[in-house]
């Protein structure tokens, strides 16, 4: 009788725990039916988008492919090498990366916040104490074990944690996007410094061969001076000309190894490390004239920064979800299984079970308006990031108008520029043959050198400067990057 009375204390105890249960749970659905929470604000919109670039294209649009990889398009091998080794090894790079990997780390963080936590526990127990009844008995020592489970699920009513999770995920779609950026600007970087290095050899190159020629008319004008032909100062005119062309030379030279110093740095070696590499002379990487413009609506969406700037406003927005969330009550379904037993090895035969169940509300009643004032607070943080995104916007859309007119100007310069450079050779030239003859003043001679030297060196900082027009192009376009690389690297542990 004793043993199917107990047995039907149990059977009564899980019944009542069910119903309670069961009142529970019906009790957070009436609840959550009942919950109006704050809807979230509307898609961030693009503002004062042109529908077409003040430059037109008369070429087909190139696809995504063609933009994440554009160093190719220079036809220098040399210049693809540093700029994928950059992407690789370059200390930003490295660095976002790594802010990423924390970002998906603290998303997974929020994501198992939506599920039941499980933990397990042992402990053991050991009592000395004398029996009051009968002191003369000694003391006495009991043992206890306990070993049990535990579990929690705080259930996500009204969507604070799922909230919190939207907002982790977009806080790192965001880092992915802001790792696309980085990636874009060590890419143009690079080749910007490639260039500068280039087109500082071609200037030095230049500077040699008109020191040359100003030297040849020195050595002429000093055999003239010993003939009677002319005086001192045409002599010493010539040495003035050819002295401030080799003043120039150290200035280019150490130009060119600034910037392979820079080109170092950039793809995460030494300074020095890249000096024979980028010893041999080069002539400056020319793109080809392929390039096809995108709508300006396509490029916004191909733009990391106002990618990531888009996702910080979905992650702003999900804030506010949880905090309007948090307003409301939170409930809480726990509980706990063990076996307790005086002996060790009675943990698995004849130890006793010790369960329990727990349900709980928590109702915020009064806390001086803190939670109504977070809701206002994040909704200011939204209409932050919804202004960082227009701000975003608009910036992306200057640079892209801004390197099409440069670029369209620097053209021009250089059409000019080269037709110039040829008269200027041609003068020169015709003007030291005549003065070996004398039929022409000195200063004739002196005139033409400048003005070849000026040319040549103006045509060659122009050529480098249409170079880096292109690379600036490309950057505004959002070339240097491709999404889904991102984000698998993402995924690496």
């Amino acid at each position: 009788m004793t043993n199917r009375a107990h047995s039907t204390d149990g059977r009564d105890t899980a019944v009542g725990r069910f119903r309670i249960a069961t009142v529970t749970t019906g009790l957070i659905v009436a609840v959550s039916g009942c919950a109006h929470l704050a809807s979230p604000a509307a898609e961030p919109t693009t503002h004062d988008v042109p529908a077409a670039w003040s430059v037109a294209s008369a070429a087909a649009a190139q696809g995504p492919a063609s933009l994440a990889e554009w160093w190719p398009r220079f036809d220098d091998p040399l210049l693809s090498h540093l700029v994928d080794e950059a992407l690789q090894a370059n200390t930003t790079v490295t660095g976002a990366l790594a802010a990423l990997r924390q970002a998906r780390a603290l998303r997974d963080v929020a994501a198992a916040a939506l599920f039941p936590t499980l933990a397990g526990s042992f402990s053991a127990q050991r009592n000395r104490g004398t029996s009051s009844a009968a002191p003369s008995a000694g003391r006495t020592t009991t043992n206890s074990f306990q070993v049990g489970l535990d579990a929690n699920w705080e259930l996500d009513i009204f969507g604070a944690n799922r909230s919190a999770l939207n907002a982790s995920a977009a806080t790192a779609d965001a880092s992915a996007a802001s790792l696309g950026d980085v990636q874009v600007s060590v890419a143009a970087e690079v080749a910007l410094a490639y260039i500068t290095l280039r087109s500082a050899q071609a200037r030095l190159t230049i500077a040699n061969d008109n020191l040359a020629s100003q030297q040849e008319t020195l050595q002429i004008t000093m055999w003239r001076q010993q003939a009677g032909l002319v005086t001192s100062i045409e002599v010493e005119q010539a040495r003035a000309a050819a002295e401030q062309t080799e003043a120039l030379i150290p200035a280019l030279q150490t130009a060119i190894e600034q910037a392979g110093h820079a080109l170092a740095v950039l793809v995460g070696r030494p300074p020095a490390a890249l000096t024979d590499l980028l010893a041999s002379v080069k002539p400056v990487p020319q793109p080809d004239d392929g390039l096809a413009l995108r709508l300006p609506a396509e490029t916004l969406r191909r733009r990391a920064d106002v990618r990531s700037a888009e996702y910080q406003v979905v992650a702003a927005r999900a804030r506010v979800s949880q905090a309007d969330a948090a307003r409301w009550p939170s409930f809480a379904i726990g509980g706990s299984l063990g076996l307790n037993a005086l002996t060790f090895g009675a943990l698995t035969n004849g130890a006793s079970v010790v369960s329990a169940l727990l349900a709980s509300v928590s109702l915020p009643i009064f806390d001086g308006g803190a939670r109504r004032a977070q809701v206002n607070a994040q909704r200011a943080a939204l209409e932050q990031a919804q202004t960082a995104y227009r701000a975003a916007v608009l910036l992306a859309l200057k640079d892209v108008e801004d390197a099409l007119v440069t670029l369209r100007g620097d053209r021009l310069r250089v059409v000019h520029l080269d037709n110039a450079a040829d008269a200027a050779a041609k003068a020169s030239l015709m003007a030291r043959q005549r003065y070996s003859s004398g039929l022409v003043d000195f200063q004739v001679v002196l005139e033409t050198q400048r003005t070849q030297l000026g040319t040549q060196d103006a045509l060659a900082s122009a050529g480098a400067d249409v170079s880096s027009d292109y690379v600036r192009l490309y950057k505004a376009l959002g070339g240097g990057w491709d999404p889904e690389t991102n984000s698998n690297q993402a995924s690496m542990p």
